[in-house]
Parts: structure tokens; sequence; C-alpha cells
């Protein structure tokens, strides 16, 4: 018998590498001891480890065995230490979802990201989101998933109902849903997620079914107001319509085991729902990787441009492999253009290299729309490292296509942290696997993002009029630079969440946040926030700064510093002092007499362990685990001297 998993109807993980012969073996190697867990000797070692496993192509029933491990090992804590902010996912749903739980664990998992997860009694979410003695309120949720079935929202549709009527009954779904998402934000101040509906009714009017106010006709219709809906009250979409779209919904919904289990979603798609409702609560942790590191012979042009020259690789009109690599290439610029950075690591002489970049006629992609340009003969992990450097960001922010296996598991070897999407054989399905892999999950598009990529060339012309200047007084000068300011407000917020979440090394406490809580800072007239763009001669950098400062009890006259961030971009150029400028005028101000510095060490912040003695702080406390405390009194404080101007606007 040939099991639905491998028959090839199911959707697959088709962009991670398959499991090896030895994948049971390293699982059944943690340590468990008669049905119940050991703690871990070395649990960051331990989580590691399950991280790996995860990172594989794995079916319903692996995923399954993996998450029983997961939860022996760390399923009531975290383990310490771990970069990312432990989720706590609420999933209400009107019909059976708990076997979709495991695939929305190791789905994060795969992510770094802890989660526990609460499923309530069944069809019982109502009720639960208005009972505060419930389990969902004990469970306490950070983010909550509506999963309404598509029978209980639209099953009680009639054809025979004037389409006026059936407009009527639909807004009321919609609003109804709504009250739910405000419901929910009220009572947890979470993130909101809300699944879009399948259709899985079966057609009564043909081609035209739009045309009949029915079930079936009405799916598309719910979801695209759900869409709407959900852009103006800040839900995020789960699209499981879009899924299916790709997939067909004989991948995704059985009409038996609706009957028989009242499960909407096949338990052997559960590993792509997972991804699905996963990368989303990763996107909101910042946790979507920034560059795509590109291989170019066979990976954007057919041949080897060392042997066959410029005219003689494949790419463009005149054959189908010429056109699929143009669309790739067309898929990677598009990309860039919404705010992937992208990068060149390629076993190539440079001249070679860059030669199609300036003069193939059919080339998509230019050399201005590569930020950072390696090839040479060097290892590609090696030059990997170097393009992190290069670009002042973590290895894990890299995605690296390369059409070459060796090459790709070379670097998964070296680079672990790095993804290497498992490129299929045929270049014109290049886009679709790194789509289908949600590497670059968004929530919100941000100016900053449209010019990132304009923003890195400029650091580059600064980097090269730094190297050009005979002192670092006179180059700071030369910059022209203006810190401009503002308190938290809408206009900005989505920026402000992005940046909170996905920085990491110049972040002095790594605390997460999420909409609710930047809307309540933003209507809070004691609060201290700041969100801060710097501009010089070479153009706008965007916003590069966030701060937040609360008053102490119990005589509200320290101003705690509870976020200081910055983007890595920008040191050494004064800018820390600037803010501290800025960050002491302002807490004077709200009335605050004394400046209070944290430090939350995490395991990635260790450049920003020395900010607050380096800026004068003194040392007030530290805890066993590493956490200290600075004092900066306000009046006896100066401005420090810098090059920059402060203007607020």
């Amino acid at each position: 018998m040939v099991c639905p998993e491998k028959s090839g109807l199911y959707p697959e993980l088709s962009w991670l590498p398959e499991r090896p012969a030895a994948w049971t073996e390293a699982l059944t190697a943690l340590p468990v001891d008669g049905g119940t867990a050991k703690p871990p000797a070395a649990p960051a070692e331990t989580w590691a480890h399950l991280i790996a496993l995860a990172n594989h192509r794995l079916d319903g029933l692996a995923t399954v065995r993996l998450d029983r491990r997961l939860q022996r090992l760390f399923g009531a804590e975290p383990p310490p230490g771990l970069a990312t902010r432990p989720v706590r996912l609420a999933v209400l749903a009107s019909s059976t979802v708990a076997h979709l739980l495991p695939a929305i664990r190791v789905a994060a998992l795969r992510r770094n990201i802890w989660m526990a997860t609460y499923v309530g009694e069944y069809g019982q979410y109502a009720q639960e989101l208005l009972d505060p003695e419930s389990g969902l309120h004990r469970f306490q949720p950070t983010a909550v998933l509506f999963a309404i079935d598509a029978h209980h929202l639209l099953g009680g549709f009639d054809i025979a109902d004037r389409p006026d009527v059936a407009a009527r009954r639909l807004h009321e779904v919609v609003d109804g849903l709504a009250r739910h998402w405000a419901t929910a934000r009220a009572a947890f101040r979470c993130a909101v997620l809300q699944q879009t509906v399948p259709c899985v009714f079966p057609a009564l009017f043909g081609n035209n079914e739009h045309r009949l106010p029915g079930a079936a006709g009405l799916t598309a219709v719910l979801n695209e107001r759900l869409r709407a809906r959900a852009d103006s009250e800040g839900a995020d979409i789960v699209a499981l319509d879009a899924q299916l779209l790709q997939d067909g919904l004989r991948a995704w919904h059985d009409p038996v085991l609706w009957h028989r289990a009242k499960q909407e979603v096949h338990p052997a798609a559960a590993p792509m729902y997972g991804e699905l409702v996963s990368r989303l609560l990763a996107a909101q942790q910042g946790r979507a990787f920034k560059c795509l590191v590109l291989d170019l012979d066979n990976t954007l042009w057919g041949g080897v441009v060392g042997d066959d020259g410029p005219g003689g690789i494949v790419l463009g009109p005149g054959s189908a492999l010429g056109e699929a690599y143009a669309a790739f290439q067309r898929y990677a610029r598009d990309l860039s253009r919404r705010g992937v950075i992208l990068a060149v690591c390629s076993k190539n002489d440079q001249a070679n290299a860059l030669e199609p970049f300036d003069t193939h006629p059919e080339m998509v992609l230019r050399r201005a729309d590569i930020t950072c340009f390696v090839a040479n003969w060097t290892d590609k992990a090696a030059n990997i490292r170097q393009i992190a450097d290069r670009l002042n960001i973590g290895l894990d922010a890299l995605v690296f296509a390369d059409d070459n296996p060796f090459e790709r598991n070379a670097v998964r070897r070296e680079l672990p942290m790095v993804a290497v999407p498992e490129l299929p054989a045929d270049p014109a399905l290049y886009a679709q696997c790194i789509a289908a892999a949600g590497y670059f999950e968004a929530l919100q598009l941000t100016g900053e993002d449209l010019e990132r990529t304009q923003n890195y060339q400029a650091n580059r012309q600064r980097a090269a009029s730094r190297g050009a200047a005979t002192d670092l007084e006179g180059y700071l000068r030369s910059l022209d630079m203006e810190l401009r300011w503002r308190r938290f407000d809408p206009l900005g917020q989505p920026r402000i969440v992005q940046l909170v979440n996905k920085t990491n090394q110049f972040n002095l406490t790594t605390r997460r946040t999420c909409d609710e809580e930047v809307a309540a800072l933003i209507a809070d007239p004691r609060a201290l926030t700041l969100q801060i763009r710097l501009l010089d001669r070479f153009g706008d950098n965007g916003m590069i700064a966030v701060a937040v400062g609360h008053f102490q009890a119990p005589d509200d006259r320290d101003m705690l510093i509870e976020t200081w961030l910055m983007s890595c971009r920008v040191l050494g150029r004064q800018v820390e002092e600037a803010t501290l400028n800025l960050l002491a005028a302002e807490a004077r101000r709200l009335g605050a007499v004394r400046l209070i510095g944290e430090y939350r060490p995490s395991g990635r912040n260790g450049m920003v362990c020395a900010h607050y003695p380096k800026l004068g702080f003194a040392k007030l406390a530290e805890t066993p685990d590493g956490v200290t405390r600075w004092g900066l009194p306000l009046d006896a404080t100066a401005p420090k001297p810098t090059f920059i101007r402060i203007t607020e606007g």
C-alpha cells in the first residue's frame, strides 16, 4: 500500500533537503528515559540538534515524532539564552485542529522559536474568548490564530437568498470575526492571525459560480473582505486559500475526514500548514531573512561564463532555458525592489563574473542591483562569511541559492545558520522554490524596505569616503549629518515594530514588541519614545534607532531606558552620543532627574556590553545572569560633543 504522503498528492516542504538515512537514529539518540525526558545536560546543544533535525523535508509522521521529542525535552520551558521571543499560540477553531499543532511547533522550531500551544473545547472559541475564567484566559496567549472552518462561516447561506440578503449576511460574518479580533487584543494584547477560508463546497453553477449566492460562489468574496478588514485592523492573514490554488483542494481537504472527524485540513498537509502559520509568527519577531546570495553559472544564466564568454551563456529569449534564467533574475530583482538585499557569491574571476552584468543585453539584473559582489576561487562558506561582514548582518539573515548540490551541502555543513534551498534541477522552478520556502515573509512594506538597496549602496560610498579621509574628525564633519527625530506615531509604527523585532546586535535589552504595545506607547504622554532617522550628504539612512523609556516607581524621578537599539550600519559616527543627548533632553522635559540604562545579554548583543559605561553611566547593580543597570544623573550631565545636528520633525 502506498503511503498517501509519498504519493505526490500532498504538499511537501520541497525547498528542504531530504531526510538522511540516519535521521531516525539521530532523533532517538536524544536523551529520553522511560517515556519522560531527562533534563538536557547541554540545553543549547540539544536545542540546536533539534533545529538541525527539523530542517529536513519532513512528512506528517516524522513531524509528529520530532514534536514528541521536542515536547519531552522543552515542552514546559524554552531553552535558556534563546535569541527569539517565546510564543504562546492559541488556536481558536470551530473544527478539529489538534492534529495541526505538532506541525506548527516544529515549523517554529525550524526558525529557532520555542512555542507553547493551546486549543480549547471543540467549537467553544467564542465562549472562551468572553469567559475570563476559561482555559484560554489562563493560558494568556501572545498570539491568537482564528481558524474558523468554511462550513461554520458559509454553510448556512441559501442559494435562494436575494443577492442583497447574501451581501448583508457576508458583512455580518466579517463583522463578527473582527469583533473576535478586538476581544482577543483587548484581553491579551496579542498578535492576531486570521486564516482564510478554503473553498470546500462543490460547484452548483459551473464556471460562473460567482453569480450564485451560495457558499461556493461566496468563498472568494469572503476572503477578499477578510483581507481588507485585516489590513484596516492590523490582523495578519494566513493565506490558506492562496496555498490551495497552488496545491489543489485534494492536497488539503478530504470530505471523508471532514464528515468523520471534522478535520478541514488533511493531516498530510499539516507540515505545510505549520509553515504558513509559523513563518508569520517569525516575521512578527523580525526573523525573516534579509539577503539573497546568488551563485552565477547555471544559477543566473546557463553555462560557465569563464569558458563560454558572455556571448556564449544561455539567457533570454530564444530558448526555454534562457527564458527560465531571465525569469529567475526578474524574481530576484523584484525581491530587491521590495527590500531584500542581493549579493553574489561565485567561483569565478571577478572580471569574467562582472562582464555579463555590464554588457549582456538580456541581463535583467545589473551591477547596481547587487549590493555585495564576491567572485574568486575561495570556498563559498568563507565568501559568505565575508558577505555577512561587509553587509554587517548576521549569517542567519542569509539565503544562499546555488544550482550545485556539492556547494549547497558544503555551505549547510560549514554554516548551518545560513538557509540553503534545495533548488530543483530545472531553472524554471527556482523562483517557485524560494517563494514556497517563505524566507522573506513580511507583514508590512515600509519606505525603508523600498530604499534598502540604495541605502546599502550609499553605505559603500560612505566607506570609500572614510577610506580617503586623512582623519576621523574631518570625515565626520564632511558627512554633514542630521539626526531627525519624532515621538512614536501611527505613521512610523510599522517600521518601529519591524526594527525592534529584527535588531539583535546593537540592542541593549532585545525586548520585542507588537503593534498593540506600540499603539499603547503612542497614547501614553508620560512614556519617552523616540524614532530616529539619520541623514547625511550621501542621502537618507532611514529610521536607524528606536528608544523607549518609562518612569520607575516609587517616586517617578528615574527614567528607565527599557529599549535602546540602533542599526549597526551607522556605528562609529557619533550617533550613540547624539542619541544620548536627545534621551537626556526628553527625559528632563518629562521631569526625570536620572536616566537608568539596562543591559541584558542575549548571546548576540555582546558588542554593546560596555555601551553605558562608555557614555559615562555609573554601575548600579548586576544580577547573577549578567543583567546590569547603570545610572546617569541629568543635572550633572552636559551634552556630548558631536558633529551631528539634532532636529525634530
